[in-house]
């Protein structure tokens, strides 16, 4: 893709984000891709954020749908991303994916490809040592760790319930899954 194509891409996500709000924009593999913001989705990025802002240290920040570029045909907007304060502090619409020191993500019933296979990728690309998937459609928690140029090495499904800790080099942060909304239809993990 072009410098003249990745901006139009640009604007037009700008716009769309502008003409549909309840919708989550991103664009993936080169296309631009919205999904509806369903009630579980928001509720467990407000209570896993709430949760994690109480232990970050003050020189880290959590940022909620903000675009992080990866390259010419991907630019996420993780529900859930710690980047330093500093950087926060500037209130931008898009930061350097290097920037990122934890991720997580919130499947929705149209994000699962994403989320469990075209996100780790570059995720573990840029070294995000950890990345948490909170899926309210099977009840679970996926960590992975370990990032390598092919993905994440290391990988636990922990069903809702138990508190996760995740060990990072800014400290350990632990999100608490037993108050976390799971799908009535929910599958629920082995």
């Amino acid at each position: 893709m072009t410098v003249s194509g990745i901006d139009r891409l640009h604007s037009q996500l700008s716009r769309l984000e502008d003409m549909f709000p309840g919708y989550l924009t991103e664009i993936v593999e080169g296309s631009i891709v919205m999904n509806p913001v369903r009630p579980f989705h928001g509720k467990t990025i407000l209570r896993v954020s709430a949760n994690l802002e109480e232990q970050l240290p003050p020189d880290w920040a959590l940022v909620s749908d903000v675009a992080f570029p990866f390259d010419d045909a991907n630019e996420f907007c993780p529900d859930i991303a710690v980047i330093p304060a500093e950087a926060e502090a500037e209130n931008r619409t898009a930061y350097p994916a290097d920037l990122i020191e934890f991720v997580a993500e919130v499947v929705s019933p149209e994000s699962v490809r994403r989320d469990y296979e075209i996100k780790p990728h570059w995720y573990a690309s840029r070294g995000i040592t950890h990345y948490v998937i909170l899926d309210p459609l099977k009840g679970h928690a996926v960590m992975m760790w370990n990032p390598g140029p092919d993905g994440y090495q290391g990988r636990d499904t922990i069903p809702y319930g138990p508190d996760l800790t995740v060990g990072l080099p800014l400290g350990k942060l632990t999100i608490v899954t037993g108050r976390l909304p799971v799908d009535p239809k929910a599958r629920p993990t082995g």
